[in-house]
């Protein structure tokens, strides 16, 4: 019997190792193509006849999807507009208040895809698809040579409980180094699409990131889900709990965004707005350019 519990307390290392390795060989395949993206946005909050009006400038992960440069980021990240404002409309329906006197409105001004040597490239949205929270971005002129990315085309199919592999950057607070970490599935949603869903620990992670499996395959990427009906619950701190505002970052799978890419791809000029551009089915999602 001891001899059976140090052997199986010796198991432990070498897996963790074996996660280790794959984790550090994905990082470095992978991590040129994982970007910071420079975000300018005006907002404006005009709530029972107060108005206020800012302009901020914020950062985000993005994974860049094709050589010519296309990126993929969290369109709530690039429009903050539209999941603060079907938030803030539940918390104020709950609360027996009118909603009528509740507007949130944001304009994306400057966009700049910072690649991993510094060189900060300007950028324009050219496709935006509200249900799935996806924002492509492309270099408003073309790359003086092909950018690294990651092959949509190479995903993994998972289970609940699998291991993953998180890939993202960090602020420019910690010099925008590439980090990584180890997760697990812990659901797998079917209906109306099939995602992901991380444990509550890795939601930290920021949203735009891909997700590997311990092979080295794309999974998918990580993005903001939510729910379109008014949820009971409207009280807590936002960001303590995103369950309670009916929102969860989720693994959209790579096989999801492949369409808005090549739509993404094919588009000539930038999406002047944001309009909701899949509808939930059952059936395989698809996107609308503006």
């Amino acid at each position: 019997m001891a001899l059976a519990v140090v052997g199986g307390s010796a198991a432990f290392p070498a897996r963790a190792d074996d996660a280790a390795k794959s984790g550090r060989e994905i990082l470095a395949r992978c991590q040129q193509a994982v970007v910071t993206v420079k975000l300018a946005i005006k907002q404006s909050v005009s709530m029972s006849g107060h108005d206020q009006k800012s302009e901020t400038k914020t950062e985000t992960t993005g994974t860049v999807i094709d050589a010519s440069g296309l990126t993929v980021v969290s369109l709530s990240v690039t429009d903050p507009s539209s999941a603060m404002k079907d938030t803030y409309t539940r918390m104020i329906a709950a609360r027996g208040g009118d909603i009528s006197q509740f507007k949130f409105e944001s304009e994306l001004t400057d966009v700049k895809i910072v690649l991993t040597d510094g060189t900060e490239i300007p950028a324009e949205v050219v496709l935006r698809d509200k249900d799935l929270d996806l924002a492509f971005l492309r270099p408003s002129d073309k790359p003086a040579k092909p950018l690294p990315f990651v092959d949509l085309a190479q995903d993994a199919k998972i289970q609940i409980l699998d291991e993953v592999i998180v890939v993202n950057r960090l602020s420019q607070v910690a010099n925008r180094v590439p980090a990584i970490s180890i997760g697990r599935i812990e659901a797998v949603v079917d209906k109306p699409r099939t995602f992901y869903v991380l444990g509550q620990s890795m939601w930290g992670y920021a949203l735009g990131s891909p997700v590997f499996s311990l092979n080295g395959k794309l999974v998918g990427i990580l993005f903001l889900r939510s729910a379109k009906a008014q949820t009971d619950q409207a009280s807590g701190f936002m960001f303590s709990n995103l369950n309670v505002f009916g929102m969860m970052p989720i693994i959209l799978p790579a096989s999801d965004i492949v369409d808005g890419a090549k739509q993404a791809l094919a588009a000539k000029s930038p999406a002047p707005e944001e309009k909701p551009a899949t509808e939930e089915k059952t059936e395989p999602p698809s996107t609308k350019s503006k």
